[in-house]
């Protein structure tokens, strides 16, 4: 049995950008770059309006009052750039081309119309309210590096690079086996005597689509040596990491990681000194990778958000280490001494700092509903007090 720091290591050691795939733009919200992206061609492509207004030459408002005949109509979208002829002005709008030979934009507001002709009798301020060519961005320049998260703000970027196709890191796809006789599929557990709704891989494979993971197949499965020999091979010619849980104890029917056997398992960790999730162990077999959660309800969720979240982020090229940035936040409520084992209590933020939940059995689901926060006891810890500090992990 090893420490958490020494399996977190193993996982982050494993959790590798899987390869690229080409998608389109449409497709790409919240995948990750896995090359540049460079802008096709300069934005603006020329100098265009920043405001609705009139384009002017500034010799042609050096004395004031003055009247300019309207000599072009500049809309955005027009594709030829005008030019301005002398003693003249051009009405243009937001994103449309100045003329050729204008100084500036003088706002609509300060500007009166006499049929035809403009009426300049206020000077203009210092803002010309003209976005240059290029001044937004260059052709080839790059606008998001490679390893960049496509949020909705780096969407904004990469469709304004003007490109249909986007190179991103491939998502790992997931399989979930639920293991154990006592599983029902939730809307039958009640109608079937000594069995209860299988609940723990709704909740995993809802945690693997939030950190990237692409969720292929979730199954429920009896402790059938047979049966789970059958559903490892599939999943291992489906997959790229395979979640199971349950089956991970000493007990008579605790075939999780016998399951995988016949297919050249090779254990990176079996067993990990924390608790809930002791039994969480991790693997490889036929170039696939395993995580084997405790089929209590709040152990797995926990070490999911502890092992699987980092290492489905890096295989989808996010940084997996950032799936584990500890900080300090104020309690708000007292802990007790900490055993032998590293701990991670579930808590709730609020009134600014971190309050322990008052329910922590490890097969306790309620309370999984409202708990934000994992709060990391060292083993050995002493009592903390209401107002001290602890090292806590957004849950």
């Amino acid at each position: 049995m090893i420490d958490f720091d020494t399996a977190a290591a193993l996982i982050l050691s494993e959790a590798r950008p899987l390869g690229s795939e080409t998608i389109v733009l449409e497709a790409a919200g919240e995948r990750v770059l896995a090359v540049d992206l460079k802008a096709r061609g300069d934005a603006p492509r020329t100098a265009v309006s920043a405001m609705d207004g009139y384009a002017v030459r500034d010799a042609d408002l050096a004395s004031l009052p003055a009247r300019l005949p309207v000599a072009e109509v500049a809309f955005a979208g027009r594709a030829d750039v005008p030019t301005l002829p002398p003693r003249s002005c051009a009405r243009v709008f937001t994103g449309g081309p100045v003329p050729h030979g204008a100084d500036r934009v003088v706002v609509q507001e300060i500007v009166g119309r006499d049929g035809d002709d403009a009426l300049f009798e206020t000077r203009p301020g210092d803002g010309r309210h003209i976005r240059a060519a290029g001044s937004d961005f260059g052709a080839g320049e790059v606008l998001l590096p490679a390893g960049t998260v496509l949020g909705f703000r780096a969407m904004v970027a990469a469709a304004a690079a003007d490109v249909a196709t986007l190179s991103v890191v491939r998502r790992p796809r997931v399989v979930i086996l639920g293991t154990g006789d006592e599983l029902a599929e939730p809307g039958q557990a009640l109608e079937t005597p000594g069995s209860i709704p299988e609940s723990v891989s709704f909740g995993v494979a809802a945690l693997a689509r939030q950190y990237g993971a692409e969720v292929i197949a979730r199954r429920r499965l009896t402790d059938t040596p047979d049966t789970l020999e059958a559903a490892a091979g599939q999943a291992l010619d489906e997959a790229d990491l395979i979640v199971v849980t349950g089956g991970a104890s000493v007990g008579e029917k605790d075939f999780a990681r016998a399951m995988f056997a016949p297919f050249g398992l090779d254990l990176i960790f079996s067993k990990v000194a924390i608790k809930p999730g002791k039994p969480v162990w991790f693997g490889r077999a036929r170039d696939r990778w395993i995580v084997g959660l405790p089929g209590n309800p709040t152990s797995a969720i926990v070490t999911a958000r502890l092992f699987l979240a980092p290492l489905i982020a890096g295989l989808a090229g996010r940084d997996p280490a950032a799936m584990l940035d500890w900080r300090e936040a104020i309690l708000t409520t007292p802990l007790k001494p900490c055993g032998d084992r590293e701990t991670f209590e579930r808590g709730r933020h609020v009134d600014g700092g971190v309050a322990l939940m008052s329910v922590q059995d490890s097969g306790s689901q309620k309370a999984l509903a409202t708990a934000d926060a994992l709060i990391r006891r060292r083993p050995g810890a002493p009592a903390l007090a209401a107002g001290e500090t602890a090292d806590i992990l957004d849950f």
